[in-house]
Formats: structure tokens, sequence, C-alpha cells
């Protein structure tokens, strides 16, 4: 029976972001392929389409306020829209804006909003509202009811935000941003709601209001665990190719599952439409369904997120870089992918945070990939003798089976140098506190989808919230900062390049593998492939990436 790596690698820190720039970067080329059926004819209007997502999003969808993992931002993604979108050249185009402008030197920014799109109550989007978005997710003073969560240090470097007319907003930076068009997406998480939901004191992430293509009608329709369920807007700002306005469906149902197993095997019985997945056994096996005609989907290692063990670097042994380097080289990948990939070289070993298609990546960082046990033991021997002998160290795992024999398998894989891992058994919201708190040792992570490479800024800079691995480190922060100004792009791939071999060389997280994504669906669901998507507002195609969810306005059945 094949086992997930991917499902083994914690979602903790995608539960808690509301905060990294994207799913696109430059140069879109990292993706699997589209299995979807292609050949389906024109798309045809109505029906249902139930979407099985790996996880429920407990808090709801306050935006400013909310934790939206993957399964989040699907639903998100179908309520709210975007100022800015990412397009498969790797740039960020307009879509909720019509325009995004910034001068000479990219500490001034103007937001141009598109003209005649009405939020779900009615009420036009205007300057004056995105205005009040944006104060909403940085924590400023303004015409909102909310109090902003991570929002506040992603949008630090922002000084001020002012309404120039009825549809221009100019946001003024305290230094030069470079990528702040990508920050204005936000991985989905920065949909712009109503000012009415924005003031909603009580219900704000219940009583849903945005302008995307679908409408949660009432609280009631979302049965927290079971389904949210959200019918066609029929005065979508944006017309399909027949002439009249996105979605083609009537209605889309979002449902929980947390168990991949089950997601399979509802859409093989036709209880599900369609589902997402990102184990390698559950994609090796979508394949070849896919390939008989039992299932269609469509995969993607695109701008991928990275599985990686993480460490606390601000306590011994691990603020020590020999001990971080000894893990390195005890954690034989080619064991690994034989246990827990089927053997399958097609899901790539990670090198650092950038995958391949995405500016700073290196083939070598100086991180160790070769298993070298007698190389860690001279480092574990080299510490023990200069510091201390090597404390038992504990090693956080949530209960799912999986997760558990990937802990098992690092246990043992460390104690052929010297290490003593003791397995605690926490939930994963215990995980999530843990490690922002930073109340833990070693723990699995799978985070960092690509994007601009500016997205990182928030994971890796001193003082963060979400500087999980509580890395200090002078030399990573200078480049951050300098990175975040640089707009000539062969400059600025070579400081995020600098930044990557700083991290492998000090191994502060310990790269597995990049995450491929793959959305199925029962052979008649079409319209969720990035290949197959609908164009975006100015003509360009949409991100080949699929880290971040799909957008579901193009989603259509052949039988409905």
């Amino acid at each position: 029976m094949r086992r997930s790596l991917s499902r083994q690698l914690v979602t903790a820190a995608l539960a808690v972001v509301m905060l990294t720039v994207g799913c696109s970067g430059k140069g879109d080329d990292g993706g699997g392929g589209s299995t979807e059926v292609d050949e389906a004819g024109d798309p045809v209007r109505g029906g249902s389409v139930t979407y099985a997502l790996e996880a429920e999003t407990g808090g709801g969808w306050c935006l400013p306020e909310s934790q939206l993992a993957i399964s989040g931002i699907m639903v998100a993604r179908s309520i709210y829209d975007t100022l800015t979108v990412p397009a498969e050249d790797g740039t960020y185009v307009p879509y909720l804006a019509e325009a995004v402008e910034h001068d000479e030197t990219y500490t001034t920014w103007t937001i141009t909003v598109r003209d005649g799109v009405t939020f779900h109550d009615g009420t036009p989007l205007t300057a004056e509202v995105v205005k009040n978005n944006l104060d909403a997710i940085r924590g400023a003073p303004g015409e909102h009811a909310r109090s902003a969560l991570l929002g506040i240090f992603v949008l630090q470097n922002v000084d001020s935000v002012e309404v120039s007319g009825t549809r221009d907003v100019v946001v003024t930076m305290k230094t030069p941003w470079v990528a702040f068009d990508a920050y204005l997406y936000g991985s989905g998480r920065f949909g712009i709601m109503a000012q009415a939901q924005l003031d909603d004191t009580e219900g704000c992430n219940r009583r849903l209001i945005g302008t995307g293509p679908f409408v949660l009608e009432d609280p009631t329709d979302w049965v927290e665990g079971r389904e949210f369920r959200a019918v066609r807007n029929p005065d979508y700002w944006q017309d399909a190719p027949d002439g009249e306005p996105y979605p083609y469906l009537d209605e889309i149902v979002f449902t929980p599952v947390l168990e991949a197993e089950q997601r399979l095997n509802g859409l093989l019985a036709g209880d599900l439409d369609a589902a997402h997945f990102s184990g390698p056994e559950d994609i090796l096996e979508i394949r070849d369904l896919t390939e008989d005609g039992t299932l269609a989907s469509t995969d993607s290692a695109a701008n991928a997120e990275v599985g990686f063990l993480q460490l606390n670097t601000s306590e011994p042994p691990f603020d020590d870089v020999r001990v971080r380097r000894a893990i390195a080289l005890a954690i034989d990948r080619d064991q690994l992918r034989d246990t827990f990939q089927d053997g399958d070289d097609s899901f790539e070993d990670a090198t650092g945070p950038y995958p391949p298609e995405s500016p700073g990546y290196l083939d070598d960082t100086g991180f160790p990939l070769e298993v070298d046990l007698d190389g860690a033991r001279r480092l574990i021997a080299e510490y023990e003798s200069d510091v201390s002998p090597l404390r038992p160290v504990v090693y956080q795992a949530t209960p799912a089976a999986g997760t558990q024999e990937l802990a098992v398998f690092i246990q043992q894989s460390l104690a052929e140098v010297g290490f003593e891992i003791d397995i605690e058994v926490v939930q994963q919201d215990a995980l999530i506190d843990n490690a922002i708190s930073g109340d833990y040792d070693l723990m699995a992570f799978r985070n960092y989808p690509g994007g601009d490479p500016d997205g990182m800024y928030v994971w890796l800079r001193s003082g963060s919230p979400v500087n999980f691995s509580r890395i200090a480190d002078p030399e990573i922060d200078r480049l951050l900062d300098e990175g975040r100004a640089e707009p000539d792009p062969a400059a600025q791939d070579r400081i995020y390049q600098d930044l990557n071999r700083r991290l492998g060389e000090q191994a502060y997280s310990i790269w597995l593998t990049y995450t491929t994504w793959m959305v199925a669906s029962s052979p008649n669901v079409h319209g969720y492939s990035p290949e197959t998507a609908p164009d975006l507002p100015d003509g360009s195609r949409p991100s080949l990436g699929l880290a971040t969810g799909h957008a579901t306005l193009g989603l259509w059945r052949d039988d409905a």
C-alpha cells in the first residue's frame, strides 16, 4: 500500500497563513499535465458540483481575521475576488482592479478599481471600500470593525492608504516595495469584502459578502464539518464566451473529507464530483484511473510548496549549525522515496524554499542532500565536545497514521547518528499553537507555495509572527530587505540565490520534497485545470500552479 509523504508533512503553517504572495513564479514551466477531458465540447450551463476539500475552515471567512489553508482558499476564491491574480508568465495582473501601477521608485502604488462591479448585497465596489479592506487587513484604524491578525506584519511596509477620486486608491510605502502587486493577491486570501461584512461585529466570519462568482445566500448554508453550499451569482462582472456572466454552475457544494482515501472512494462511488489531493500514492493511483477513463484529473508541481522538517533554532541543540547539518546528513532520501513515494522519482527533492521555476532557485544551495552517517557522527561528536551531550529531542506529530510513520522513520534515521528522539502525539490545532509560540523542538511542515521570492519575507524576517523556526540571522534580514527593494530581475535573482545559499549552508530547515497538487473529478466535470480554465480579464492565461487552489468560475459539467 502506498503511503503519502505529502500527507505526512503537516499543513500547520498553511492553516495559520493569510500571508504568502503567490502561486505563480517567474516562468511557470514546472507544471505536471492536464489529463482532464479536453475534448468535451462547449461548456454547458447549470447543475451542481460537490467538491471535497482536505479540511474544514472552522474560523470562517472574515478575511482580515481568518486563517486559511488551501481548503479555505478554495472557498474564498469562490465567494470573493482579489485585486490581482497570478498569470502563467509569472506576472500579477489586475483582476478586481482595472489597473495597478507604481511610480519609478516603487514607493507609491495606484490601484484603479474596476467600474460597474457590485457586491452580493447589491452595493457597488468603490475605492473607499477597497481602502477600508486594505486598512482592515493591515490593522490600521479606519472605516471597519475588524481586528487584523497576521496581516499586520505582512503589510507593515505600507505607510498610508488614501482614496483619490471615486476609483483610485493610492498606497504609499515606507520603503520601495517591488512585489506589492503580488501581495494584493495574497495567495487568494486577500479577497475584497463588502462594507457590510467589514462592519459586522457579530457574524463577519459567516455572513459572507464578496463580488465572486458564487454567493452564500444564508449563513446556515455553511454547516461546519459537513458542507458549504453556494449558488450562482447572476450579476457576476465577468462574461463567459457565450455572452452570459460566469459561472456556469448553478451551485457548488464544498465538503470537508479529511482522509484522501475517502475522497478518492467518494469520487469512484459517484458521491463526490471533484476533490484535491497532494499525496504521491494518491496522485500515482489517480493518474492510472485517469488513463483508463475512470476519472479525469490535472496535476502540477509548478510553484510548489516544500515539505520539510521544521526546527526550533532558538533553543539548543538546534541553535548550532553542526547539529542541524548532522540531521540533514542522517536522512537517506532514496530510502525515504522508496518508503513513502513508492520509489517514484517524479517527486523532486527540495534544495530550498524556492521551486525550480522561481527566482532564487539553485540546484546546489550547499544543503546536504546525500546521506553521510559518518559525517553526521563527526559533527555530533564535535558539538558534544564543545558544548554538551545531546539532550533528548521531542518530535511532535499529529495522530494520523502516515504522520506517525514518518516520525518513526526520522526517529530511526537520527538514532543512527546519536539522537534520542521522543515522539509526542499532538492534535493539529495544538501543533499550530506550538509552532506559533515556539514550544517545540522538531516537527514536519508543508509550506512556502512558490511565487514572487519576496514572499519569503514574512516567513524568515526576524520578528515575524510566522518565523516559526525562530531564525535570527542578520544576513538573511539584509538579503530580504535588499530583494524587496530591487527592481532589476537579474540583480533580484542574485540576491535571492544568496539567500537560498545562506539557508542551505546554515540548514535552518531540513528540506525534503517539493509538493505536487492534483485535482481529480468524475469525467463529466470540466474547467478546473489551469490549461482549460477561462482566460484572465486581460486575456492572459492563469498560473499553472495549484498550491493555493484554483478558480471555480469556469467549472461545468456536461450532464447538467
